[in-house]
């Protein structure tokens, strides 16, 4: 269970958000005004903040930059209307780890949170990732399935990457785009599909069990 900060000012998207967050189990703190956010950002416990950038009074923005400085290291995610590049630099210059641009998929929104809870965590350093009878060796660069060594391509190795560190969650598209190939944007092409398939070949080949299950209009995720 996470303890969320939700700061969103429209009622219907903080009720819609706060209720499927909390069907997922989690401790959901909200707030419509900006100063209310930086208020409970300062003075609780956190593990992930969904901040919307025009909040009114103290601005998301403004909300962020206020919690960065008073060195309040907890993870970000950004949510905005404003899709232009320069608006989601602006946000990550300030200090969000994340940006979701609106409308979005409440899938993809908790699937982020997640992650940003994950990449919070203290921990030491995994240099050998492990699921679903896959083993990935950060340091040498290799991969096996139940023992059986599988070459990958670069992208392929980064991808799978991906999927092993979030072993069991879904991982979107757009994720993929960003963290494998760092688009920003949808390139609007079957690239990741593309990858997709040659890893699963190469993955499955010699096995019946298809080692990464698609989850329809959702994403991708390993089995576990």
């Amino acid at each position: 269970m996470l303890r969320i900060l939700l700061a969103e000012d429209d009622a219907e998207t903080r009720q819609f958000v706060e209720r499927g967050l909390r069907e997922h189990g989690h401790n959901v703190l909200a707030a419509e005004r900006g100063e209310d956010a930086l208020h409970l950002g300062l003075t609780e416990a956190l593990d992930v903040i969904v901040l919307d950038r025009m909040l009114p009074g103290l601005d998301g923005l403004g909300v962020l930059k206020r919690l960065r400085a008073a060195d309040v290291g907890t993870p970000v995610l950004m949510l905005t209307a404003l899709g232009r590049i320069e608006d989601r630099v602006s946000g990550l210059q300030a200090g969000a780890d994340d940006y979701l641009v609106k409308p979005f998929a409440f899938s993809e929104l908790a699937a982020r949170v997640q992650a940003l809870a994950r990449r919070r965590a203290p921990a030491s350093v995994a240099t050998v990732l492990q699921a679903g009878g896959i083993e990935m060796d950060l340091l040498r660069r290799e991969v096996r399935r139940a023992g059986r060594p599988i070459a990958l391509q670069p992208r392929e190795f980064r991808l799978l990457e991906e999927l092993l560190r979030n072993a069991g969650e879904v991982v979107t598209r757009s994720m993929l785009l960003e963290r494998v190939w760092d688009f920003h944007f949808d390139p609007q092409t079957k690239i990741v599909e593309t990858h997709m398939s040659r890893l699963r070949a190469k993955l499955n080949d010699g096995f019946t069990e298809d080692a990464i299950e698609t989850v329809r209009g959702a994403g991708y995720r390993v089995r576990t």
